[in-house]
C-alpha cells in the first residue's frame, strides 16, 4: 500500500519500515511570450503572457476592445507567438495597400508585414522557420525581393522555388 503526503512521499510495504522520500515541487515556470498589441484596444502596449496564450488573452490584458473595434477582423482564438505584433482595426478601416505590383487580395503572404501565424500557413514553414524569417527581418530590415529568403538560415533554392509564387514583398 502507498500513501502520499504533500511534503513527503511515504512508501509502506509489509516487510520494510517506513521510508520518507523528499518531494520537490517542479520549479519550471511556463515560457513567456511578449506580444505588442495596438489599434482599437483600451491600453495598447507590450504584454508578457504565458506560452499557449491566445489573441483573446492579450486583448483582455490590454483592457479589451474599444467600442469601434472590428472584432471580426482578428481571430480571437488564434495562438500567439513570441515577438508578435497584433493590430486591431476599427470597423470600416481599409487595410493597408498591397505592395506595388501585387494585386490586392491575391492571397500571397507579404514577407515584410506577415506575422508568424501568416508565415506558418506557407508549405514547409513551421513555427521555427517562421521565427527565423521574422528574426532575419528584424536584423536586416525589409525584404527587397523574394530571393532575400535565401539569406534566412534553413531556406535553400528548393524551398525558395516552392514559396516563390506564394509570397511577395
Amino acid at each position: 500500500m502507498a500513501a502520499v503526503s504533500v511534503a513527503f512521499g511515504v512508501v509502506r510495504t509489509a516487510s520494510t519500515p517506513v521510508e520518507e522520500i523528499p518531494y520537490a515541487e517542479p520549479s519550471a515556470q511556463p515560457a513567456a511570450l511578449y506580444v505588442h498589441v495596438f489599434g482599437a484596444v483600451a491600453q495598447p502596449g507590450l504584454y508578457r503572457l504565458t506560452d499557449g496564450a491566445r489573441v483573446v488573452d492579450v486583448v483582455a490584458a490590454a483592457g479589451g476592445l474599444l467600442s469601434d473595434a472590428d472584432s471580426g477582423a482578428v481571430n480571437l482564438a488564434r495562438l500567439l507567438t513570441d515577438g508578435e505584433q497584433l493590430y486591431v482595426p476599427v470597423r470600416g478601416e481599409v487595410p493597408a495597400e498591397a505592395a506595388p505590383g501585387a494585386p490586392p487580395g491575391d492571397g500571397r503572404v507579404n514577407l515584410n508585414t506577415a506575422d508568424a501565424a501568416a508565415l506558418d500557413t506557407l508549405p514547409r514553414i513551421g513555427p521555427a522557420m517562421a521565427e527565423r524569417i521574422l528574426a532575419w527581418r528584424d536584423e536586416n530590415g525589409r525584404f527587397t525581393s523574394v530571393e532575400d529568403l535565401l539569406a534566412v538560415p534553413g531556406i535553400g533554392e528548393k524551398m525558395l522555388e516552392g514559396l516563390r509564387d506564394l509570397v511577395t514583398v
